[in-house]
């Protein structure tokens, strides 16, 4: 008997980590996406040259347009969640252009008319704008017809070696059937996944240095995910190089400490508490962002090595398969890695979804 397929559109695709969970599952069939970002739609087609990408302004996306990439197909779902510095806690949190792109996620449903949809963004959109606009954003899908649900899940209740919230926006029409995936790791449950069981088997490097061979086995579930069995050279380790005076710093901290731990002559006159600060070796990662090779931004100092985090490292935080391609200069790598939803997560989400759209086909 043949496989049901639902069509996918994947809107704000960034390199596709959202749509990762949806791929790997048979009954689901990603027909387009658009990024805006020419080098990370590049990156997006690396992973998934199947699929029919736009590279637009979202503004500029025309029904006609998605006719053509959608070669006349009606389409189930829509998957996407729009920039969202302008929602993050760490950010200005201003009503720019980009706080109202949901708009043009909106006039998009309107014209595609999917049977489902899942927004995703930041936890701190629900307190933005004084906690008027997320009621907004579900009036706006309301008017539409969807039936909606939101909750706001931790990727390292999945099994992501990072601590990352985020609200997972469901419409579904008529009745939503859609039930949030129960978390598989935290109390009670099976530990989180720790620093150490995801990058320990990469090999030590120093500030500067570089190294392409797997250093351990594959001894956990995430490394049996995140690795191919046999492969024994890894990509993209490799530590960007600092100056002398930094290096002094990360290297005077211990698992855990920040700058405020530091000696006084050591410490950085600005920067949060968090900033110049080691992970911690036996715990997940805090939430990483495109800045996670700048110890001055945020804390990404490996605890073990005592430099920043390298690209590989930061793709395993994310929970990324280990050849999964990322495109352009290493900023531009950084910036693919740090804005994209978690695999392990995505891949929770889109059972539920599939589960969501079958129970919707019962009469």
């Amino acid at each position: 008997m043949a496989t049901t397929k639902y069509n996918v559109v994947d809107l704000f695709s960034g390199v596709g980590g959202l749509s990762y969970g949806f791929e790997q599952l048979e009954e689901f069939s990603i027909l387009a996406a658009n990024e805006v970002e020419p080098d990370i739609a590049w990156a997006y087609s690396l992973n998934y040259p199947q699929v029919k990408m736009l590279c637009r302004d979202i503004g500029q996306v025309t029904g006609e347009m998605l006719e053509q990439a959608l070669g006349g197909k009606q389409v189930d779902l829509v998957l996407g969640g729009p920039p969202c510095q302008s929602y993050s806690t760490l950010g200005k949190r201003q009503m720019d252009g980009r706080a109202r792109l949901f708009l043009e996620y909106k006039r998009v449903l309107s014209l595609l008319r999917p049977r489902a949809f899942l927004f995703e963004n930041v936890s701190g959109l629900l307190s933005m704008d004084g906690g008027r606009l997320f009621p907004r954003i579900q009036r706006e899908f309301g008017e539409l017809g969807y039936t909606l649900k939101y909750q706001v899940m931790d990727a390292a209740e999945y099994g992501v070696p990072q601590r990352r919230e985020r609200v997972i926006l469901v419409g579904m029409q008529v009745k939503n059937t859609f039930t949030y995936p129960q978390p598989t790791h935290g109390e009670g449950k099976r530990p989180f996944v720790t620093l150490e069981q995801a990058i320990g088997d990469l090999p030590p490097i120093k500030s500067g240095e570089k190294k392409d061979r797997y250093q351990g086995p594959i001894d956990n579930d995430f490394l049996r995910f995140v690795r191919r069995e046999g492969e024994e050279t890894v990509t993209e380790h490799a530590s960007p190089r600092n100056g002398a005076h930094l290096i002094r710093i990360m290297e005077a901290l211990k698992d855990g400490q920040g700058k405020n731990d530091l000696p006084e002559e050591l410490r950085p006159k600005s920067g949060y508490g968090n900033t110049y600060a080691k992970l911690w070796w036996k715990r997940p990662s805090t939430t990483i962002t495109r800045n996670f090779a700048c110890p001055s931004s945020s804390r990404c100092i490996h605890p073990r090595d005592s430099r920043a985090l390298s690209i590989r490292e930061g793709a395993r935080l994310q929970s990324f398969p280990d050849d999964y391609r990322f495109y352009g200069g290493d900023g531009m790598k950084r910036l693919e890695i740090g804005n994209a939803v978690p695999p392990l997560l995505s891949l929770a989400l889109a059972r539920q979804m599939l589960k969501a759209l079958e129970k919707g086909n019962l009469p």
